[in-house]
Formats: C-alpha cells, structure tokens, sequence
C-alpha cells in the first residue's frame, strides 16, 4: 500500500497558475487532500516535475526536479487542527496569492475606478464645449448670410446705375420733388458761401477792434508823458475807446448772426439732405429689384422661373414701400426746411442790418437797443480766457 502512494506522488504533477489563483473549489480540494497524502508518506522530489500552466492550464513546459535534494514539503501538525477549528488565519489560498481578502478587494475597486472614471465634471464640460460650438456656427452663419445679401443688392444696384448711365435702363423720376432737392443744394451752396464771408468778416473785425483798443492805449499813455498835446492825444484816446467798446458790441451781433447761420446749413440742412441721400439710394434699389422683375416676367415660365419671380416680387415689394417711406419723409422735411429758414434768415439779416447801420452811423444807443431786441448777450472782456481754478 505505501509502495504504491509513493509511487502516485513521484509521478504527481502540481498544476500552478500564473496568478497562483486555483479556478474551482473542487481543484482545491483535491489538493489539499493529495498533499495531505504525500505529507504522510513523506517522499523526495527527485523525480518529481512540475509543470507551469498558463490561464487556459495548457502545459507551457516541464521543470526537472531530480537536481533538487532533500525533502522539498515537509508536514505540519498543525495544519488539520486549524483546519477543523475554524481558525480565522490565512488558508493556502490567500496565503498562495500573496494579500489579504481586503487587499484584493480594494485593488479590483482602484482597478474599476481607473477603468472607469466617474463622469463628474466631463460632461458639463463637453455640453458647455458644445453650445460655445453652436453659438459660434450661428454667429458665422449669420454673419455670412449678411455678407451675401450686401453682395447680391451690390450687385444689382451697380447693375442699375450703369444702365442708367449708359441709357440703357429706366428709372423712377419724381418731377416736382427733384426739382425741390436741387434747389435745395443750390440754396446750401450758397449759404456756405455767405457763412465763409461772415465768418471773414468777423475774423477782420476782431483785428480791427483789437488794433482800435491797442491804438487807444497809447493815445492815453502819451496825453499823460506829453503835457503840450494832453489834450489831443486825450480826445483821440476816448473816441478809440468808444470804437473799440461799439465794435465789441458789433462782434457780439456777428457772430450771432454766424452761429445762426452756421446751425442752419451744417445742422438743418445737412440733416435733410442725408434723408434725400437715403431717398436716392431706395430709388435705385426699387428700381434694380423692378428692372430684376421685368427680367424674369419676360422670360420663360417653367417651375423654377416661377419660385424666382415669387421671390422677386416678394424683394421688389419691400424696397417699393421702402422707398415710398423715405420719399414722404423727404417730402415733409423739405417743407420744414423752408419755413424754418425763412423764419431764421428774417430775423438773421434783420440784425445783421441794423447793428451794422448803427456802428457805423455811430449811435452807440441804437446799436445797444438791436441787441437786446434780438436777445443778443454779448461776453464780457476776458471771458474766453480760463479761469484761476482751471489754470490749476
């Protein structure tokens, strides 16, 4: 009987596992049971091998042990005690892969959460990614429908202004308001000019009165150095002085009279005529957009010709409503634009008039009294100059 146990475990071989993992409990139960065997019998390993296995426990090859001496396992008393006790230390199998249960336990779960992260802040990120993206798309898309929309009513507008030139096309005329708007350039043509001269005037003036206060000053300072022609030099002083006072008094009435007229052409007028700027402009889109449909109403009706002169009556229609508004709004501030530059130009001149009539007819009361009537306050001496706090 012994003979024949002994012979068993030469020929036994120990199937290991790479991880030293065994796959079922069974397995491991045979084992324990064959090593139990062998720790009785007590045999050598001299002509025992072992073969190392892989996962799927193919032989990959066989270790000779005839090399080794002595006893390789040798019997533990204590080992079916604790078997049969219960006792809570490591079983061969904990023992064989190298770490406790809880060791392994939390390896499998540092294992998973590298596998698998937690999608804490990733998709917040990518759906704020997203909208950036979408956002983005929608502004360049807008922008290049814009871009195309300038670009097909550039097109067609430089189309219709050298027809228009060349004679070759038509265009939408307003007899009366025409002739309303070229008068209105050549009114403002003019009133720059007047503007231009006034504003030479004054410049002329101011040196003049300057040049009288100047002369007036040495008058005075030579009455009082030359005793034999006191009284000359003292006579010729006062009459400067007065010039200079009602020439002050004059400047004050000029440039009010500039500043009138100077808020008239380049404020007033101006405005009018940035509106018939726009007027004109719609005038030669309607008309594009029109000479458009009658280009494509004259052509062949199939379906695709049809969808296109939908779409450019729809087109000619906006820029037809459009250019009916700016011509009614053309139409109303032209006919403010008149009565206010009566209104202003009648009271404009009528000082103009009178401060000059009165300087120059030398009646100082009079030439007071025109501008408190038109409410002309004149500066006091040195009031152009900063004062103390803002030289600081």
């Amino acid at each position: 009987m012994a003979d024949s146990i002994m012979s068993k475990a030469a020929t036994m071989e120990i199937p290991i596992n790479s991880n030293g993992d065994s796959r079922t409990l069974g397995e491991d139960d045979g084992l324990e049971q064959d090593l139990q065997q062998v720790m009785v019998s007590g045999p050598n390993l001299n002509e025992t091998s072992i073969v190392s296995g892989g996962y799927g426990g193919a032989a990959e090859g066989i270790i000779p042990t005839s090399s080794i001496k002595g006893p390789a396992i040798f019997f533990n008393p204590e080992y079916l005690d604790r078997r049969k006790s219960g006792d809570p230390k490591e079983d061969l199998r904990n023992k064989s892969r190298g770490i406790t249960p809880s060791q392994s336990a939390a390896s499998r779960i540092a294992n998973q959460a590298q596998r698998y992260p937690a999608p804490s802040m990733h998709h917040s990120n990518s759906n704020a990614n997203m909208m950036a993206e979408e956002a983005t798309r929608g502004i360049a898309v807008e922008k290049f429908d814009t871009v195309k929309k300038w670009g097909i009513n550039t097109y067609k507008c430089t189309k219709q202004m050298f027809s228009e030139r060349f004679g070759r096309g038509s265009r939408t005329v307003d007899l009366e308001l025409e002739t309303q708007i070229d008068l209105l350039r050549d009114t403002k043509s003019k009133y720059e000019n007047v503007l231009q001269l006034a504003s030479s005037l004054t410049s002329h003036f101011y040196n003049m009165v300057q040049t009288q206060q100047a002369l007036g000053d040495i008058f005075a300072d030579l009455s009082q150095k030359s005793p034999e022609l006191q009284d000359e030099f003292g006579y010729n002083a006062e009459t400067q002085k007065l010039l200079c006072k009602n020439g002050e008094t004059l400047l004050g009435a000029i440039n009010f009279f500039v500043s009138s007229v100077n808020t008239l052409v380049n404020k007033t007028m101006e405005d009018t005529l940035m509106t018939i700027k726009m007027y004109e402009n719609a005038r030669l889109e309607f008309d594009a957009y029109r000479a458009d449909l009658e280009e494509l109403s004259a052509g062949p009706r199939d379906a695709g010709t049809m969808v296109r002169i939908e779409m450019a009556q729809q087109q000619y229609q906006v820029h037809r409503d459009k250019y009916e508004r700016l011509r009614s709004d053309v139409s109303i501030k032209l006919k403010f634009l008149e009565e206010n530059k009566v209104k202003v130009m009648h009271k404009q001149l009528l000082l103009f008039h009178n401060a000059i009539s009165a300087y120059f007819a030398g009646n100082q009361q009079q030439l007071e009294q025109t501008l408190r009537q038109f409410n002309v306050k004149l500066k006091p001496p040195g009031s152009d100059k900063p004062s103390w706090l803002e030289e600081q």
